[in-house]
């Protein structure tokens, strides 16, 4: 295959869009947390790039999508360590892929995913977490749940289009609504039950410190996500422009059915509201960016707004502390958009007379999804808190994180409840 200077030139640009994601996240995540917190969240996004970029290159590249497939479940992450074999061919040129991008180039694209939907776990923990435990987690998360769930769906595994379950139909995940929101969502409710309550859940109030920060990272995720479902086009062609489209379309419509529901419920439409729509909306279109119509991103998009919306109080009800919504909005609203592949893709889904097969398979590998990555966080989430801990002081949640664990502050006054 000889090279595409215009696909590489996408790739690239499309890797380092999503790699914007980590940080647009420090910001969002950064402003719905109290101002005691804001620099140990944003820290939690920005050491899950340092920790995970070091890996991905010794054996997280081998592990997705190396050679040396064990059981469908991972590859042998010695098959391609540190890269062995990925970049150069015998004669010393770059590998070329079918897209007529360097493999590289689609290395540098993965990580970035790998990176992102660590970060996500983070806001169902915030202000109460030892920051070296959570580093420790990354680390063994991303291996043991992340790069399993890369292989198994993206890797030629168990839920790709090759396993047990394509003779159904062929399950569809165009972007990551299984590797990247499922499987962060579940770590997220799994870790909030582990790690249990911040001091005062449920009887006092924690509001978002700032305000115009989570608008700021909403719209830096908007604008990012564009490499993320575009992208994952692997060439700038019709498909990527139909993702584009549809990534915008659906993102618009949910942040729409997020306010309505504000507005029946609660009698007004707010900004918090608003952001958090967006990113729904983006997670549900996430999987289906590449199968489903412009119309059908609209009902698509309506739909998770609006589940999410609702979904969001559900941690008062049933009592877990999923701090920043990480269930509401990752967990629903990537099983949203997984699902509904089902009845909207335009070749094989429900609405379009393609029968129940799609619909199946998308609620198998949605179940299979949250059974794998739950089991895999319970286990490391507990041999964590029996050997390192999860919780700082009561009296350090109390003062603040930042200046627990970081000896810093994001503002000079610091008042305790804020």
């Amino acid at each position: 295959m000889e090279l595409d200077t215009g696909a590489t030139a996408w790739m690239l640009m499309s890797a380092s869009l999503v790699l914007l994601m980590t940080p647009a996240l420090a910001f969002f995540y950064g402003g719905m947390s109290r101002a005691k917190s804001v620099l140990n969240m944003m820290m939690m996004s920005f050491s899950a790039i340092g920790v995970i970029v070091i890996i991905y290159v010794l054996w997280g590249w081998s592990m997705s999508y190396g050679g040396g497939d064990i059981g469908g479940i991972i590859g042998n992450p010695f098959d391609q360590f540190g890269l062995q074999g990925t970049i150069y061919g015998e004669g010393g040129e770059f590998l070329i892929d079918g897209f007529g991008v360097p493999v590289v180039v689609g290395v540098a694209f993965q990580v970035t995913f790998a990176i992102i939907t660590t970060a996500l776990i983070s806001g169902a923990i915030a202000d109460r977490v030892k920051f070296s435990t959570w580093l420790v987690f990354v680390a063994a998360w991303v291996t043991l749940s992340y790069f399993p769930m890369a292989h198994m769906v993206w890797g030629g595994g168990l839920l790709s289009g090759a396993g047990p379950f394509a003779g159904i139909a062929a399950p569809i995940d165009f972007a990551g609504g299984t590797v990247v929101h499922i499987n962060a969502g579940i770590a997220g409710l799994v870790l909030a039950l582990v790690v249990g309550k911040r001091k005062g859940f449920g009887s006092e109030v924690m509001r978002p410190h700032n305000l115009p920060f989570v608008m700021l990272g909403a719209a830096l995720l908007w604008f990012g996500w564009f490499g993320f479902n575009a992208g994952s086009a692997f060439t700038a062609d019709g498909l990527a422009g139909l993702a584009w489209v549809n990534t915008t379309v659906a993102t618009g419509a949910s942040m729409l059915g997020w306010l309505l529901v504000e507005r029946f419920r609660d009698g007004h439409a707010t900004s918090l509201g608003a952001a958090s729509g967006v990113v729904a909306g983006l997670v549900a279109i996430t999987p289906a960016a590449g199968s489903v119509s412009p119309l059908g991103s609209i009902a698509l998009g309506l739909i998770a707004g609006a589940l999410c919306a609702l979904a969001v109080s559900l941690k008062y009800r049933f009592g877990y502390d999923d701090s920043l919504d990480v269930v509401g909005v990752h967990l629903v609203g990537g099983l949203t958009g997984t699902v509904l592949i089902g009845f909207l893709s335009t070749s094989t889904g429900l609405l379009y007379g393609g029968g129940f097969n799609q619909l199946a398979v998308q609620v198998i590998i949605a179940v299979v999804a949250m059974a794998v990555s739950g089991l895999i966080t319970y286990v490391i989430a507990v041999a964590l808190k029996a050997t390192m801990g999860w919780r700082i002081s009561e009296a350090d949640e109390v003062s603040g994180i930042d200046s627990a664990e970081h000896r810093e502050t994001a503002y000079e006054a610091i008042g305790a409840n804020r």
